[in-house]
């Protein structure tokens, strides 16, 4: 019989499930896999998933989009482009605006320095253009135009 590679906290229950709401689906049981057949990503996952959308996400002093819009900041002060991609897509899906988007990207010119700005402009450009032209797509189709 296998044994759980997780140890399924109420934390980690709460963070799959915030995680599936703000990621997808298909996001998180790709992450999941891959721990299954790479080890040392275990870890990773266990803590990601428990102390940050488990713990973090769920606390009630901070509602889900000043969150999202935190951690787009961050990120990009970090110049890490594939966790904005992906946290991007997340706040699009959550209703979260680009013009707030780059606002925030605005902010972090001020406060952070333009390049980082310009790199994480750079990277979520593509994706709200994908965004954008699927949301049209799926307008036109409900009308039948």
């Amino acid at each position: 019989m296998d044994e759980p590679i997780f140890n399924e906290t109420d934390a980690f229950r709460q963070g799959l499930e915030i995680r599936r709401q703000w990621l997808g689906e298909a996001h998180v049981k790709q992450s999941m896999e891959q721990a299954k057949t790479e080890s040392f990503m275990v870890p990773i996952q266990q803590f990601a998933t428990e102390s940050i959308w488990g713990q973090l996400w769920t606390r009630p002093e901070l509602d889900h989009k000043t969150r999202s819009l935190l951690t787009l900041a961050i990120l990009a002060t970090l110049n890490m482009k594939d966790e904005i991609q992906m946290h991007a897509r997340a706040a699009l899906a959550n209703g979260i605006t680009k013009e707030e988007i780059a606002e925030v990207f605005l902010h972090v010119a001020g406060y952070a320095g333009t390049p980082r700005a310009i790199s994480a402009s750079k990277t979520v450009r593509g994706i709200v253009e994908e965004f954008e032209a699927a949301r049209q797509n799926k307008g036109s189709a409900a009308t039948g135009a």
